[in-house]
């Protein structure tokens, strides 16, 4: 996927296009020294990164003020977000410090004006209307994260891959989940999780 391609299929603004240029070279500059995103995926970048992390935009309800994305690594998704929904707080947690430089440096370079956290995601102290995170922890324990961080009637978003009905099924044992699998726009094979109310088990 293009650059204009990206463009056409979310219809972002120019002024969110040239943030996420300015993403992209902060990416392929830190990735040389730092290892943010396989060096490979950086060739697709506006599909692979980019587009997959802006998917999760199309679930969300209008009423979203704030956002918490764990495990932020590159910035993905919660940088992506950050420059497509300026209107949303936007708190990046992850506790490598060299990333959370990355990502601080790389939202200043975006003039995006975000919340970077050098922190482990279960010692975090905030609340938000959303939670996100992809690649961190199975879903168990990423249940457990969003049981500490949301607001009452908020929402968890996790980008999965193909093994994510085997997270469902353990996370079943342990949490009642209400939950909708949306296909990944990026990969068949992968999927969006968004669960709107989970609670713990107490027949178990």
């Amino acid at each position: 996927m293009s650059r204009d391609v990206f463009a056409t299929q979310t219809n972002v603004s120019r002024e969110t296009l040239e943030k996420l240029d300015i993403y992209a070279k902060q990416l392929a500059k830190w990735n040389r020294a730092i290892n943010l995103v396989a060096k490979p995926t950086l060739n697709h970048l506006w599909n692979r990164h980019f587009l997959d992390s802006a998917q999760l935009l199309e679930y969300i309800s209008n009423n979203v003020k704030s956002w918490v994305d764990l495990g932020s690594g590159a910035g993905f998704p919660g940088l992506v977000i950050a420059i497509m929904r300026p209107d949303i707080a936007v708190t990046l947690v992850e506790s490598d410090r060299r990333k959370s430089v990355f990502l601080a440096e790389t939202a200043r370079a975006c003039d995006v004006d975000v919340t970077v956290l050098t922190e482990r995601a279960e010692k975090i102290d905030l609340k938000a209307d959303v939670v996100s995170a992809r690649a961190l922890a199975p879903l168990t324990r990423l249940l457990s994260f969003s049981e500490q961080l949301l607001h009452p009637g908020g929402q968890s978003l996790f980008l999965k891959g193909e093994n994510v009905e085997n997270e469902l099924t353990e996370a079943n044992l342990v949490w009642h989940i209400t939950h909708t699998k949306h296909i990944s726009c990026v990969d068949p094979r992968g999927s969006v999780l968004s669960i709107t109310e989970f609670q713990r088990r107490t027949d178990k």
